[in-house]
């Protein structure tokens, strides 16, 4: 049968590109996470404590966003992901407007903590719409790459969120931070969101998903279709995910608390080095996603695995021990270098592993599940255990377990041929 045609480069372009806006708030929200604190909860560890549990607590909303999106998305095709970015830009200019404790007391943190599980349900729904998007979008042989696009541009919004974050604390002194700076970041991500929003409305339809309508083969019930026929590829999407979100959460987003809750550095400096690790991210992503379409997705993978067991331990001792910009430098950039790269190659091959019926749904139950673990619990866990333990390489030691337990996984992983339009 022929194979549907591909998107134009505009649709491309629009798709891959509106990842910066959802990563851009989702991140903001780490990398303000002491000035958060300061504002919500009262500061101190525990204050950044509260601030990283909520995150934690709200990233278990994310599955749920999927499950519902992905559904709707199953069903009436990818223009789904107009509901779910209107739906962050909402959360963003809420957020923005939110009361502090200084003037509501308790209840403004409580706020916080709502807008963010609001925000992580509409997430929840767009990275793997967009994924999926770009995969059934890109030619054949350029998958790896196309998609890779998806967390290239993702992390331009973490890049400008943490540039936003850094000017902004750099700028302002403590009384104007607490009283008005801080919603500055969070009314640009309300105003990007607006724009993207406005583009998106004029996107094609998914190929795959106008050849299921042409034959007839739209799944009535998507959710009960993936648990059914797909559940080796739920279970391979979630081991490549996890790996993913641990990598990318505690080796990248994670990384400015860590550094300031140690002692190493001020807030400014930390966010000052986390744009350097954005811009690492951005450069090693589309090359990864390139290798993979030229040498395979199982290779790259297994390969990033072993270097997960290997470094990120050694990278936390170093950025904690040695100079700020010596240790702390080389520390953060090759934890931003591993993480990217896993994302880079992780994004299309979870996509890969199942048929365009029902691919939305499968992604839900397998990658999003695994990043609501791995991505929104890690960040507090590395907090509480480094707190606890004093033990500077903790966080590593994390990220070194779950690539060891996902290995196995890997290494069985069926190859996507370049060439190959949907997995047997």
């Amino acid at each position: 049968m022929q194979q549907p045609s591909g998107l134009s480069k505009r649709s491309l372009a629009i798709a891959g590109l509106s990842t910066i806006v959802e990563w851009y708030d989702f991140t903001l929200y780490l990398y303000l996470a002491t000035l958060l604190s300061r504002i919500f909860y009262g500061g101190g560890a525990a204050g950044v404590g509260h601030v990283l549990a909520g995150f934690a607590i709200a990233y278990l909303m994310r599955p749920l966003g999927a499950i519902v999106f992905g559904h709707i998305g199953d069903r009436h095709g990818r223009p789904t992901m107009l509901l779910s970015m209107a739906l962050m830009s909402a959360a963003m200019l809420a957020t923005a407007l939110l009361p502090t404790q200084a003037q509501a007391g308790p209840i403004a943190g409580w706020l916080l903590l709502a807008l963010r599980c609001v925000m992580a349900f509409s997430v929840g729904g767009e990275y793997t719409g967009v994924v999926a998007y770009l995969l059934e979008g890109a030619p054949p042989g350029r998958r790896g790459l196309i998609t890779s696009l998806a967390s290239a541009a993702s992390e331009v919004g973490g890049l400008l969120a943490v540039a936003l974050s850094a000017l902004t604390v750099a700028l302002l002194d403590e009384t104007a931070l607490a009283d008005w700076g801080w919603r500055i970041p969070f009314l640009v991500g309300a105003g990007l969101a607006a724009l993207i929003l406005l583009a998106r409305s004029r996107i094609e339809e998914s190929p795959d998903f106008l050849a299921q309508r042409a034959r007839g083969s739209i799944p009535a019930q998507p959710l009960r279709l993936s648990l059914r026929a797909y559940r080796p590829a739920i279970g391979r999407g979630f081991a490549i995910s996890a790996l993913g979100s641990i990598t990318y959460y505690v080796g990248i987003v994670y990384v400015p608390s860590f550094l300031i809750g140690t002692g190493r550095m001020g807030e400014a400096d930390a966010l000052t080095l986390s744009t350097l690790a954005a811009l690492v991210v951005i450069l090693v992503t589309p090359l990864v996603g390139a290798l993979s379409d030229r040498i395979g997705r199982r290779p790259v993978l297994v390969a990033l695995a072993l270097a997960g067991v290997a470094l990120p331990a050694l990278l936390f001792a170093l950025m904690a021990q040695g100079s700020a910009l010596g240790g702390a430098l080389l520390g953060a950039t090759l934890l931003a270098a591993l993480g990217g790269a896993v994302s880079a190659v992780g994004a299309v091959t979870t996509a890969e592993q199942f048929p365009g019926e029902g691919r939305l749904s499968g992604l839900a139950f397998g990658a999003t599940s695994a990043t609501a673990l791995f991505g929104g619990l890690t960040p507090y866990l590395s907090h509480q255990l480094t707190q606890a333990s004093g033990w500077a390489s903790a966080p590593g030691w994390l990220i070194a377990i779950v690539a060891l337990g996902v290995l196995p996984v890997l290494w069985r992983l069926p190859e996507s041929p370049p060439k190959r339009q949907q997995p047997c």
